[in-house]
């Protein structure tokens, strides 16, 4: 098993895609969460594929590596350093979008985090700064865009990350909380944003490799392969494609809805990122209950 996980920098760019090269030709992409991991795959083929994109994130560092990726390549990109948890920076951020390129097409609220941590040992804090990213920061997000383009009668489109949350997410009980009321979020103003003509989608994947595979310890990654009757682990690519057919004109009928890219993981699999409980490894003996005699 190696230590580095995702595609590299040359595979994002040179791997191929479904998607003609000019799709998104003069539309401008704004991906919270740009730097790394999913995110970047698809902000990468975004641009590939023609558009104008923004980035955030609060990682200065990681937003300059990035945007030196973007020059390097003869694609233009704008970054910004900030919280999503903070609302009115999201409304700077957006005020100084829309200076400069007079409107956002498509929305990919990307940005967010977790870690896992048995639920009864979560603490405030840590419930706190989950929620606060992967809920509030994506409404904020979500409504601060939506406010402008109603104001300037202009349509939209927004692709909301969430996760496989169908079976729950043992381990993440703080994320499976928020991006299920992300979820029901976007159903919501899927309805009341379509006079508008406003989409809003979410996309939940599995288990989906990336560079985030290296922050969980090998007991809970080595559940990940197992997840799902493929038994594999998608990758960025599955990710990233899945968000561009929502924001295509391949989408163009489909709003409040969620596409989840996991490999049937809804129907099968248990994944355990900090690690499956040994409870959980209980051969079967034939006995209605383990303690049983």
């Amino acid at each position: 098993m190696t230590d580095t996980y995702g595609m590299s920098d040359a595979q994002m760019l040179e791997r191929a895609t479904v998607y003609r090269e000019d799709l998104f030709a003069d539309k401008v992409v704004l991906v919270s969460g740009g730097g790394s991991g999913l995110g970047k795959a698809t902000a990468l083929l975004f641009a590939r594929l023609g558009a104008k994109l923004i980035i955030c994130g609060r990682d200065q560092e990681k937003l300059s590596g990035i945007a030196k990726l973007f020059d390097d390549n003869g694609m233009s990109l704008d970054t910004h350093a900030m919280t999503i948890r903070d609302a009115d920076a999201v409304d700077e951020m957006m005020e100084a979008i829309w200076s400069t390129h007079g409107r956002i097409d498509v929305l990919v609220n990307n940005a967010g985090g977790q870690y896992a941590q048995p639920a009864v040992e979560l603490s405030v804090k840590g419930w706190q700064a989950v929620v606060d990213t992967n809920l509030n920061g994506t409404w904020y997000m979500s409504q601060t865009a939506a406010k402008r383009w109603i104001a300037n009668e202009q349509s939209g489109a927004i692709i909301n990350v969430v996760a496989d949350i169908w079976r729950g997410l043992p381990q993440m009980a703080h994320t499976a909380a928020a991006r299920a009321g992300v979820i029901y979020m976007t159903k919501t103003v899927a309805v009341e944003w379509a006079p508008h003509n406003i989409r809003v989608n979410c996309m939940a994947p599995g288990c989906c490799e990336s560079s985030a595979f290296g922050r969980y310890s090998d007991e809970g990654r080595n559940t990940f392969w197992h997840s799902n009757p493929m038994r594999r682990a998608g990758d960025e690519w599955d990710v990233a494609e899945s968000i561009i057919y929502l924001a295509a004109p391949s989408g163009k009928f489909i709003t409040g809805e969620v596409i989840t890219v996991d490999g049937g993981q809804q129907l099968w699999g248990d994944p355990w990122p900090a690690g499956r409980p040994q409870y959980f490894e209980h051969e079967y003996t034939g006995t209605r209950y383990p303690d049983e005699k």
